[in-house]
C-alpha cells in the first residue's frame, strides 16, 4: 500500500498547513520529499530497514533522511491506525476498479461469443441431464448475468467503502481541529467517518469485497466445470487450442483443460481468505487491535486471484472452438421436448398432471421399443389428439419450440436479440463506472 500511504500522508501534509501547523516552507519540502520517495518506491530504488515496522514508519523515516525536521512534523494530529484505515480503503477503491473492469472484460467476451452463436442450439441440463433445448448464446449469458451480479455487489460495496477515516486519530480524533472533510475529498471520498471508534476499527469493507470476490470465483469455477464437461470425449462440445491446455506427461493422445482445472481450483484462495477475516474480525474489542493487521494478507490474496482468473478466462473463452455438429446432434435429441409436448396437451384442455402421466408413459414405450419418443407420438397421433402426423412431427422441431418461448427472460429467438443488445449496454455502464471512479480517486 505504499502508493496509498504517500497519496494519504500528501493530503494530510496539506490539511496540516491550512490548519497553520505546518508553514509553506516546510509543507513544500515535505510535499518534494514525499513525491521522491514516490519514485524510489515505484521504481524499486527504496531501502527498506530492519527498523522499519511497516511501510507507514518507513515512509516516514525516508522522509526525515530527505527533508529534515520537517518531515518529524507530517504525523502531527494522524495515528497509525487512521492511516492505515485510509490506505486500506483507497487500496480497495482502486481494486474494486480492476475487479470490474476485469469483469467487463469476460463478459464483453461472452457477448461476443453469444452473437456469434444465437443459432447454435444445445440441451440445457438440470441434474446433469438433459433437459430442454436452449440456444448456445441464451447459455452464454446466464454466465454473463451471473458476473453482472457481482458488478453490482462491487459498485454497492464502493459506497460503503466510500468514507474516510483520516483525522479519526488513534481513536478519538484530535485536539488541534484539523479540518477533515478537505483532504477526504482531495482523495476521492464524499464523505468522512462518522464515529472515530468505528472508524479506526471498520473491516467491513474488506469483508465485503473479499466476500465479493469469494463469489466471482464461484461463478467462473462453474463456468470452468461446465467447460470441462464439455472437454470430454463424452460430450466433445467444445475444443480447447493448443496453448490453452495441456498434454499428459505419460499418455500421449491427451489434452487436458488445465487452465480451466487451475482456475477452478483456486476458487479455494478467496473462500479461504473470506473465512480468514471473518474469524479474525470475529471476537475483537473495540478499537483497533492489532490483529487486525492480519486483514491483508487475505485481501490481496482473494483480490489477486480472482484478477488473474478473470485476466486468464477472457483469453480462454475467445479462442475455445464449439463444436456446432456435436452440440446440433445432442440438441436434436427428441426426448427434450417431452415437455413441450405435455404443455402442448394442456393447451387442449388436458389437466398438467394427467398430461405429464401420459407423456411419461409414451417416453417409456419409446425406451422399451427403443424408437424416439418422436417417432413414437407421430405413430399415434390421433391418439394424442393431433389433427396430423405434419403437427406431431412439427412440435419435436427445437427451432419451433424456441419460437413459443419469447417471454421475458426466455430463450427465444427475439429475447435472446434483445438480451445480447442490453448486456452490451450494462457492460458499457460499468466501464463507465469504474472510469469515473479512478478519476475520482487519487493517481
Amino acid at each position: 500500500m505504499a502508493a496509498q500511504d504517500i497519496v494519504g500522508s500528501l493530503a494530510h501534509a496539506r490539511a496540516l498547513g491550512r490548519a497553520g501547523l505546518l508553514d509553506a516552507k516546510a509543507l513544500r519540502a515535505i510535499e518534494r520529499g514525499l513525491l521522491k520517495v514516490g519514485r524510489e518506491l515505484s521504481r524499486g530504488e527504496f531501502t527498506f530497514q530492519p527498523s522499519d515496522e511497516d511501510i507507514h514508519m518507513a515512509v516516514e523515516r525516508r522522509l526525515t533522511e530527505l527533508v529534515g525536521e520537517p518531515g518529524q512534523r507530517l504525523h502531527t494530529g494522524r495515528s497509525r491506525n487512521d492511516q492505515v484505515a485510509l490506505d486500506l480503503r483507497l487500496w480497495c477503491r482502486s481494486a474494486t476498479c480492476e475487479l470490474v473492469e476485469g469483469l467487463a472484460t469476460v463478459q464483453r467476451v461472452l457477448i461476443r461469443r453469444a452473437r456469434q452463436h444465437q443459432a447454435t442450439l444445445l440441451p440445457g441440463y438440470t441434474h446433469l441431464q438433459r433437459a430442454q433445448p436452449v440456444q448456445l448464446a441464451h447459455y452464454l449469458l446466464a454466465y454473463f448475468e451471473m458476473l453482472d451480479r457481482d458488478q453490482e455487489r462491487l459498485q454497492d460495496l464502493d459506497r460503503r467503502t466510500d468514507s474516510s477515516p483520516l483525522g479519526a486519530g488513534a481513536l478519538a480524533g484530535s485536539t488541534l481541529g484539523i479540518d477533515r472533510r478537505r483532504p477526504a475529498r482531495e482523495l476521492g471520498f464524499t464523505r468522512v467517518s462518522g464515529n472515530s471508534l468505528d472508524a479506526v476499527s471498520d473491516r467491513d469493507f474488506v469483508a465485503e469485497l473479499t466476500f465479493a470476490c469469494a463469489l466471482t470465483a464461484v461463478h467462473l469455477s462453474r463456468l470452468c466445470e461446465d467447460l470441462v464437461i464439455w472437454n470430454s470425449r463424452e460430450f466433445s462440445f467444445i475444443t480447447l487450442p493448443d496453448r490453452w491446455a495441456t498434454g499428459s506427461s505419460l499418455m500421449p493422445q491427451k489434452k487436458n483443460p488445465d487452465v480451466l482445472e487451475l482456475v477452478r481450483g483456486r476458487t479455494g484462495r478467496p473462500v479461504a481468505a473470506l473465512v480468514g477475516i471473518l474469524t479474525v474480525l470475529k471476537g475483537l474489542p473495540l478499537s483497533y487491535d492489532r490483529d487486525l493487521q492480519e486483514d491483508r494478507g487475505h485481501l490481496f490474496s482473494a483480490v489477486t486471484s480472482v484478477n488473474e482468473s478473470l485476466q486468464v478466462l477472457s483469453g480462454l473463452l475467445a479462442a475455445v472452438q464449439f463444436n456446432r455438429q456435436a452440440l446440433a446432434k445432442a440438441a436434436a435429441d427428441p426426448e427434450l421436448l417431452a415437455t413441450d409436448l405435455a404443455e402442448w396437451l394442456v393447451g387442449g384442455g388436458v389437466p398438467f398432471r394427467l398430461a405429464h402421466g401420459t407423456v411419461a408413459r409414451t417416453v417409456r414405450e419409446a425406451e422399451s421399443r427403443q424408437l424416439g419418443l418422436d417417432q413414437v407420438v407421430r405413430e399415434s397421433w390421433p391418439r394424442l389428439g393431433f389433427s396430423s402426423e405434419s403437427e406431431a412431427e412439427r412440435l419435436f422441431q427445437p427451432a419451433h419450440s424456441l419460437g413459443l418461448r419469447e417471454q421475458p427472460g426466455s430463450p427465444g429467438p427475439r429475447r435472446t436479440e434483445a438480451a445480447v443488445t442490453a448486456a452490451a449496454q450494462r457492460v458499457a455502464a460499468h466501464r463507465a463506472w469504474a472510469r469515473s471512479l479512478r478519476r475520482r480517486l487519487p493517481a
